[in-house]
């Protein structure tokens, strides 16, 4: 009798704790609710600060270079329907940045996605991508998708939904044209195949075999004939100059990263983009969109020939990594911590811009065509940050991250409409403004959804200053990611419009 008692007593105070742990999960299910709500208000009554009104003119916007079509499947199910008797083989401590056997694409496919990380490859082997194209096509057709793609097509048809005209340098076919909004004029050839880029998307916690994603993103594939060769440069060239924008951006060449040209042709190429970007007017402003580089020696054309005539940089966590380490070491960086401290990376916008703004300083002289950098932009899951120098072009540096925010969230969860329980805070209530000790820390709160401060950045050695602001966005991370391919153009150019 007494066991039973015993027994007795044990299972009511197990009832009692499991009843006791369910209402405090729901309680603290329903505090992060609240608080996922009440910063959803407060980003869109930011967001709202920058609409303009219908007497004001759109802004001009230019944008190049290229386009394709992407054919986006689920990486997961792929890599289980065409390599799973191959994982054994896998080594997920080598990265190729050069794709020519499967072999290499396991290893690269496996380093990318444990560590949860965008990467754009090219497959170097054109026979291996066609039937890569080929068995993606086998797969039921309600699992793939086809979409026009491509930095500046995607950059161009967010432009145009945020209300700017839009002239788009790129070679496009009669298939891929109508899918191009009227709205955007082309300046480019007709062409009469357009490249493919496979898109091989996942969420996160999608297994293969040992490996598990944090985050979801996304692994490209392509073997472009086109788009390196950035032919539609010189159209856009003609076309600017009837067209005088207020805005300039250059994008998409990452895809001359590992592609076999003749000596030289690159980097005439670029210089033509060079001669494009110092043939504007000063007061047209020039962005650059970073992307998934690892060819140091384009890196390093690109630091010579583009970024010293730009006014504004746009890149992920991985990005600003990769440029940092040009920058200070003369080398590439592979995958990065998918979710970086946020004062962390704070840190590395001041490196950088503070490395561009030394070499403006230093060659200004020489070559007055140059501009010096006064706008950085990182998106990465958790956050939004935006660095301007103050009193520069730039307007609305706050609306501007709380509208990069929003993007991020609405084109991955594919809905214009917010939904406070399909959200994700990762970003803390509060952080560090570096990871130096005793650095000022911000909050965010329902006062204050947009962090924004002024700081001075001491360069060169004799310690001359800029005084920057400084805006950080928290994203509302969409739960079940339906789209991460196209994200960060789509999460810039939203930004970019904001600011003019």
């Amino acid at each position: 009798m007494r066991a039973l008692k015993y027994m007795g007593w044990i299972t009511g105070c197990s009832v009692f704790t499991a009843f006791i742990s369910i209402i405090w999960q729901a309680f603290l299910s329903l505090q992060a609710l609240n608080k996922t709500t009440v910063l959803l208000t407060g980003l869109l009554a930011i967001e709202s600060e920058v609409k303009r009104s219908a007497l004001e003119p759109a802004p001009k916007i230019a944008v190049g270079y290229g386009a394709c079509t992407d054919l986006q499947i689920n990486a997961t199910e792929f890599m289980e329907t065409y390599y799973k008797t191959r994982m054994p083989s896998v080594s997920p401590d080598f990265a190729a940045n050069e794709v020519n056997t499967e072999q290499e694409l396991l290893q690269s496919f496996v380093y990318y996605f444990k560590n949860g990380a965008a990467a754009e490859r090219v497959v170097g082997n054109s026979t291996l991508f066609k039937q890569l194209i080929n068995y993606a096509k086998q797969l039921d057709k309600d699992r793939i998708h086809w979409y026009m793609g491509g930095n500046a097509p995607l950059m161009a048809v967010r432009f145009v939904m945020e209300g700017a005209n839009v002239l788009l340098g790129a070679h496009m076919s009669k298939k891929l044209r109508p899918l191009l909004p009227k709205e955007i004029s082309l300046a480019g050839d007709e062409i009469a195949e357009d490249d493919i880029h496979l898109i091989l998307e996942y969420k996160a916690g999608d297994h293969w075999g040992a490996y598990k994603a944090p985050r979801a993103n996304r692994y490209i594939l392509h073997n472009d004939k086109n788009n390196p060769h950035l032919r539609s440069v010189e159209q856009l060239t003609d076309a600017l100059k009837q067209y005088h924008p207020q805005l300039l951006v250059v994008s998409g060449l990452q895809m001359m990263d590992m592609f076999k040209f003749s000596p030289g042709v690159r980097e005439a190429r670029l210089n033509q983009v060079k001669q494009q970007l110092i043939s504007q007017p000063r007061d047209t402003l020039q962005h650059f969109e970073f992307a998934s580089y690892v060819e140091l020696e384009l890196l390093q054309q690109l630091r010579q020939l583009v970024l010293p005539y730009v006014d504004s940089l746009g890149m992920n966590e991985q990005e600003l990594s990769n440029l940092r380490e040009v920058q200070q070491h003369g080398s590439t960086t592979q995958a990065t911590d998918w979710n970086p401290r946020l004062a962390h990376t704070l840190d590395q916008m001041r490196e950088v811009f503070i490395s561009l703004v030394e070499d403006y300083h230093s060659h200004r002289q020489a070559d007055a065509q140059r501009r010096m950098v006064s706008r950085i932009h990182v998106h990465t899951l958790a956050y939004q940050t935006i660095l301007t120098i103050a009193n520069s072009k730039w307007k609305n540096t706050r609306a501007a991250a709380a509208k990069a925010a929003l993007t991020a969230h609405r084109y991955v969860c594919k809905s214009q409409f917010v939904n406070p329980e399909s959200v994700l805070l990762v970003l803390d209530d509060s952080f560090a403004t570096s990871a130096q000790e005793q650095a000022p820390r911000m909050r965010m709160s329902a006062a204050n959804p947009v962090p924004c401060w002024q700081e001075f950045i001491q360069f060169g050695p004799s310690r001359q200053r800029i005084k920057v602001e400084i805006c950080v966005a928290p994203v509302l991370v969409c739960r079940v990611a339906k789209k991460t391919a196209g994200a960060g153009d789509n999460i810039s150019a939203s930004g970019l419009v904001a600011q003019l």
